[in-house]
């Protein structure tokens, strides 16, 4: 199959036919002969496999050799990033023309979902395989190399590396400074010191006002620099130096994008694109907390309150156009290491993926920031391509097809482990995405899991969005009619069966949040919930009476 899709000759190539069914035969499953009317231009599914055989069996015997057992991989992670994205629609001004360009040689995931609305948590989740119930990495405060179950698996990058890549990364990809060290043989700046300097305006704060336990980054404006000038630039400009080079080894390259992540400081042509008399809040429902729990309305009032303050000082407008910009700002930088990819002599062997760690909001359900369990904090941005010619995928993944089964980013690592025949690990909480990348069209029935903290849980499964929280507080909303989820179904007698079922996939057997990997708090931290006699005692009560609102 040519890269366009449409169905090459029928007639396999002289002299070749012999030995090409003989490969035909011993491909086997690595064939995955999947390709349906996806990627033949509508053929119907019997013709599609035939063509497929064919075209296989007229050019195998000359290119058999050329299968690739471990293909390189570019992975590359953005932070903070929801679905204000061309390719997701989350909102109307978006400016995303790389990851659309992308969506359009790849597959999109338009359902898929972070294992927790925390960066830490989310990362070491999708990093190493396990799911926060598995291994009690619950919280952002905590250390995910000191918590026990962490330590007995193999990272993404140590995995590759002892499979016989050669690693390295830039930027952000475990969080902050908690880095793996045995994971790289490079890293930029450093494998101890994983991020370059960010970058501020001369005067700070340059928008929101502080108030009492901000995080001292919740801050937005332009920067009169240059893309050239900036920190993700650094490091995009370090793999892209990468995929210049020549390698003996096949490579597992990691791109951290710190942006759309706060500050929303990035060069003021990204703020331009974005006129401030024309941007468009998202929509909000007067009466959206009437139906919710206390332990959500804590969440919403966390820190503080965001959204009271953000409304006082009349910085709602400006905040968005800071993300926007930063999104377009972060799609640039996306922008150029594709472009580095395709005039590199690697353009035809390397998987790429792309993913965020989780999303956002901006004054939905008058809540602001992540930590938090609804549709817009939980969905995120998964993205993957795999090239023709690799021993798992030879004719390689659908071009330009959106997916809507359930995914979940701990389906990367096994994906990943699976494409580059990795040495097997049988513990992943996640699943290979292989048979998917091939016919994103085909229903794949699944429920999908995300935890905030300890005992509060997402689920996600066919249309319905369930969450039960630490104190049994309950929501339940159906995507289908009601997207902003505005209205909490929990309570109706009429949908007590679905509850039922949906509440059958929370964990029973949730793993605890280990004591020694907790980190010391700021004052600005809210305590995770790390068992149900903690989240209900006075020690609590007590440090989270600064923050006001409501508290169960």
């Amino acid at each position: 199959m040519n890269r366009s899709g449409l169905i090459p000759a029928l007639e396999p190539a002289a002299g070749c036919a012999g030995s090409a069914i003989v490969r035909l035969q011993n491909l086997g499953e690595a064939a995955e002969f999947r390709y349906r009317s996806v990627h033949l231009n509508g053929l119907p599914r019997t013709a599609a496999l035939l063509a497929a055989f064919v075209s296989l069996a007229g050019c195998v015997s000359q290119d058999e050799a050329e299968l690739v057992r471990q293909p390189n991989v570019l992975f590359i992670s953005l932070d903070d990033m929801n679905d204000w994205v061309e390719p997701l629609a989350g909102h109307p001004q978006a400016v995303t023309p790389n990851l659309d360009r992308f969506a359009r040689s790849g597959v999109t995931f338009t359902r898929n979902y972070a294992p927790s609305p925390g960066c830490n948590p989310s990362r070491s989740a999708t990093l190493t395989g396990l799911h926060t119930i598995t291994s009690g990495m619950y919280s952002n405060y905590q250390d995910w190399r000191e918590v026990p179950k962490l330590q007995q698996v193999q990272t993404i990058g140590q995995h590759f590396r002892g499979s016989g890549y050669y690693t390295a990364g830039a930027g952000k990809i475990f969080h902050y400074q908690q880095v793996d060290e045995a994971g790289w043989d490079d890293y930029y700046p450093s494998i101890l010191n994983p991020m370059p300097q960010d970058d501020f305006p001369a005067e700070r704060p340059a928008s929101m006002p502080p108030f009492q336990y901000m995080y001292n980054m919740f801050d937005w404006g332009p920067l009169d620099i240059a893309d050239e000038e900036t920190a993700d630039y650094e490091s995009v400009e370090y793999i892209s130096r990468q995929l210049e080079r020549d390698h003996e080894k096949p490579f597992f390259l990691a791109a951290g994008i710190y942006r759309p992540h706060l500050p929303w400081h990035v060069p003021q042509e990204y703020f331009d694109r974005f006129p401030l008399d024309q941007i468009r809040k998202p929509d909000v429902l007067d009466s959206d907390l009437d139906d919710l729990g206390p332990v959500a309305k804590e969440l919403i009032a966390r820190g503080g309150d965001y959204h009271q303050h953000v409304v006082e000082a009349g910085e709602w407008e400006k905040a968005i156009q800071g993300y926007l910009a930063s999104i377009a700002y972060a799609d640039a930088m996306l922008g150029r290491l594709l472009d580095a990819l395709e005039s590199s002599p690697y353009a035809d062997n390397t998987i790429v993926v792309i993913w965020s760690d989780h999303g956002w909001q901006l004054g939905e359900k008058q809540h602001w920031r992540k930590f938090a369990l609804w549709e817009n904090v939980i969905r995120t941005v998964m993205m993957m391509r795999v090239p023709e010619g690799i021993e798992k995928m030879p004719l390689g993944s659908a071009r330009g097809v959106a997916t809507d089964n359930l995914t979940s980013l701990l389906d990367i690592y096994p994906t990943l482990a699976d494409l580059c025949n990795l040495t097997p690990r049988d513990d992943f909480d996640g699943i290979s995405l292989r048979s998917m990348l091939a016919d994103p069209e085909e229903a794949v029935p699944r429920s999908v899991i995300t935890t905030y903290d300890y005992s509060s849980y997402s689920v996600r499964y066919e249309n319905w969005h369930y969450i039960r929280y630490i104190d049994d507080s309950e929501e339940l909303y159906d995507l289908e009619s009601d997207s902003e989820e505005w209205h909490n179904l929990a309570e109706d007698p009429q949908h007590a069966d679905t509850k039922t079922r949906l509440g059958a996939f929370v964990p029973v057997d949730a793993v605890d949040l280990p004591e020694e990997s907790l980190l010391p708090l700021m004052e600005h931290h809210v305590p995770p919930f790390r068992s149900r006699e903690y989240f209900l005692s006075a020690e609590r009560r007590e440090w989270m009476k600064r923050f006001g609102g409501s508290k169960p």
